[in-house]
């Protein structure tokens, strides 16, 4: 196992008028074993990073280390990394037996230990009964656990996961999600996972990047994230459904934005008067969508309240102690 240093990383592609600078000075430091997980939109450069992790990407400026080492001019075999792509990237003539061991063939392991590494990643992600058939014959969730296993017996320093759950259906998304947080507490392997999905970001990571346009938007816990976000951006990305964000609400002040997160508007007489368009019931909740002052106002209710009809007038009083205040101009956090 190792950490992995992040100092003003950076990626260009093309030269002079064409140059375009994609990732822009990106500082972290993840510690030896820790579950990081990259998370933005689409665009936002998260698997450029951790292609440049892999070597599969060029590092234009700044440094990656994996432990000691800084890999800028390694060639991805010799960074001790093993990564699990989305599109599982199997042989669908080979076994999943020989699916997982064909690494370690290549590099000439001897037959008894490629056995035993295939046997024991088999037991941890509940392969062994699979072992002889081919990549056709499973689900896409077995599919996965194959591609993780064949990272496992590589016995890695650092595991590299992009985007692996995308192709999943939302059952076996949430089930995967289960047997990698099992995976990491049992190898405890430092882990970079990319995703678009934040409820992936907050259900997995120890501590998540959020990346935005090639930036670093803030680098924290998921409660820090979520509780304390650094700026608008990560306040209306991160949360579903995400942070309100009021520019000419009730309460504001020149110049600043009113962040409240939907669970923290209560349903109370004397409070801000809301036109309810839409209800979106979700089981033991529901989503109120309203207008205050022109802006949309989403408040979260739980279902023992009759539901209020579009059209009506609903009075919401924000909690005084969950109030977010940002910089209009810059979109960062102001303190407090």
């Amino acid at each position: 196992m190792a950490a992995i240093s992040f100092r003003n990383v950076i990626k260009r592609y093309g030269k002079g008028k064409q140059e375009l600078q994609v990732i822009h000075g990106v500082n972290a430091e993840i510690g030896d074993g820790e579950f990081i997980v990259i998370v933005g939109p689409s665009g936002c450069g998260k698997s450029t990073l951790l292609r440049m992790v892999a070597g599969l990407e060029e590092i234009s400026g700044g440094e990656v280390a994996i432990g000691p080492r800084v890999v800028n001019d390694l060639e991805p075999a010799e960074r001790d990394i093993a990564m699990v792509f989305q599109n599982y990237a199997l042989y669908p003539h080979m076994s999943v037996f020989d699916n997982m061991a064909y690494g370690l063939k290549i590099r000439k392991v001897p037959v008894a230990e490629i056995k035993a590494r295939v046997d024991k990643a088999a037991g941890i992600l509940e392969l062994s009964h699979l072992l002889e058939r081919k990549p056709r014959q499973l689900s896409g969730g077995q599919r996965q656990r194959v591609a993780m296993g064949r990272a496992i017996v590589r016995q890695p320093q650092v595991f590299l996961f992009d985007e692996p759950l995308s192709n999943l259906d939302a059952k076996l998304r949430a089930q995967t999600r289960l047997e990698i947080q099992k995976l990491h507490r049992e190898l405890g392997i430092t882990s970079l996972f990319v995703t678009h999905d934040q409820v992936e970001a907050m259900t997995l990571a120890q501590r998540m990047i959020v990346m935005n346009a090639g930036n670093t938007e803030q680098f924290g816990t998921p409660e820090e994230v979520y509780h304390r976000p650094a700026s608008t951006f990560v306040a209306s990305f991160i949360g579903s459904p995400p942070m309100n964000l009021l520019k000419n609400g009730p309460g504001g002040k020149a110049g600043t934005i009113l962040g409240i997160r939907p669970e923290h508007l209560d349903i109370a007489e004397g409070g801000w008067a809301l036109q309810v368009e839409t209800v979106e019931l979700l089981g033991a909740e529901r989503l109120i969508y309203g207008r205050l002052g022109g802006e949309q106002v989403i408040v979260r209710s739980e279902e023992g309240r009759p539901p209020p009809a579009p059209g009506a007038t609903l009075h919401v009083r924000p909690r005084e102690d969950r109030l977010h205040w940002f910089d209009a101009a810059s979109g960062k956090r102001i303190a407090g």
